[in-house]
């Protein structure tokens, strides 16, 4: 008699999926070029862009895989929205669609940073501000139907709603990447305490990765964090001490691409690599640029290029470094999640914490991302009518960022003919 578990089991529901992958490379390539393009306002907003377009829209995976793997990510140090989308290559391609679905997601916004620290001197003017303003508008619309969809998936009973809503409270409060960790750690214990009755389903894993690659990219984590430095050491201002800035950067920060930016300013501006205002300029671009905000690397990377080397190197090799470290904490993480998910009540410790998820979706929309876009009633009106052609009349977002944008464009030539 086999020992095998019947088909239709819990037990058999619960074990990561170790099948083919179900798409292709270029497949994956083609998905996450359109959101690297069109994916403005940040991680948080990511997370919806994501959710939209790879749960909704494509199915690649379910809700519940997509929380808990928004939930991993969130606990990892590095870029969350970057190893999220990652994960969903690997889990729909392999490793060629891992590495398709960081290099889509990335490439815009590296090649456009790269581009601003060429031509940065020629880029301000008032319309400049109006468009950019329009695109934080988008982001209010994209976050704001995320957290509406997931909200009803994750929090459909009064519990999970109630843990969401707590699990708020101290984001919106004292906010901070540790202050997130506790919230996903409290909603854990409180799905524990909470929803070990409720009829849930069975936990679905996307693709394990296996122990021994995982220990072998945590491996590769270790000895890159600590032999950095030492190469650095040999020529401070070299391409190894650039490695170490940007590796050491992207292996300790919590908390997305803001976190990330006094570690590379203590780092860049008081050893001579660069001016403060120089940093800063290229911070105030990256906010502009879809895609992922650690793609500053590759302007910061190409500013701190000596003379004589190539610019293009360094800037892509300060991304690499800066994206790095993540993306093998995700790999390792992925195994880990993998047993913990099979654990007895893995169940209702991830009820509770994708619900804390939805808490703090909602906390970051308030702030950052009503509070960096919304300034007038005018633009309260533009991102509720964003909202409303997102989800009540299904408009594609391409055309979502294009009234939005326009409507900023148009308000801003409003007020000055007014002024």
């Amino acid at each position: 008699m086999s020992d095998e578990p019947a088909a239709g089991s819990p037990e058999l529901a619960a074990q990561p999926d170790r099948g083919v992958a179900k798409g292709s490379a270029v497949e994956v390539l083609l998905a996450a070029l359109r959101l690297g393009v069109s994916s403005f306002g940040g991680p948080v907003a990511h997370l919806g862009y994501y959710e939209r377009a790879y749960v909704r829209q494509r199915r690649w995976l379910s809700d519940d895989e997509y929380a808990n793997l928004v939930a991993l990510c969130q606990l990892l140090p590095g870029p969350a929205s970057s190893q999220t989308g990652f994960l969903i290559g690997l889990h729909r391609a392999g490793w060629l669609g891992a590495l398709a679905a960081w290099v889509g997601f990335t490439l815009p916004s590296a090649v456009l940073m790269y581009a601003f620290a060429v031509l940065a001197p020629r880029l301000q003017s008032p319309v400049m501000d109006a468009f950019l303003h329009g695109l934080k508008l988008v982001a209010v619309a994209i976050v704001a139907q995320a957290v509406w969809s997931l909200a009803k998936r994750l929090c459909p009973d009064r519990r999970r709603t109630g843990i969401a809503l707590l699990a708020a409270v101290p984001l919106l409060v004292a906010g901070g990447a540790a202050m997130q960790l506790a919230v996903l750690a409290l909603g854990a214990v409180a799905g524990l305490l909470l929803c070990r009755d409720l009829e849930l389903p069975a936990i679905r894993l996307p693709r394990d990765v296996g122990r021994t690659v995982a220990w072998a990219a945590f491996g590769i984590f270790a000895a890159l964090l600590a032999g950095l430095p030492v190469l650095a050491s040999w020529e401070p201002h070299g391409f190894a001490a650039l490695a170490a800035v940007f590796y050491r950067a992207g292996a300790l920060v919590f908390g997305g691409g803001h976190v990330v930016l006094p570690l590379l300013r203590d780092a860049l501006v008081p050893t001579g690599w660069m001016s403060d205002s120089t940093f800063l300029a290229g911070y105030g671009a990256a906010q502009a640029v879809p895609g992922p905000l650690f793609t500053l690397a590759s302007y910061l990377g190409a500013v701190c290029t000596p003379p004589g080397s190539s610019s293009v190197l360094w800037a892509v090799g300060a991304v690499l470094f800066m994206f790095l470290p993540g993306l093998l904490l995700a790999i390792a993480g992925m195994s880990l999640w993998s047993y913990v998910a099979r654990a007895p009540g893995a169940q209702a410790a991830l009820a509770g914490v994708n619900a804390a998820v939805v808490g703090i979706l909602g906390a970051a929309l308030y702030d950052p991302v009503w509070t960096a876009g919304v300034r007038t009633g005018t633009d309260v009106a533009i991102a509720l009518t964003g909202l409303l052609l997102l989800e009540r009349w299904r408009t594609a977002p391409i055309v979502v960022v294009a009234f939005c944008v326009g409507a900023s464009l148009a308000a801003a030539w409003i007020a000055a003919s007014g002024a």
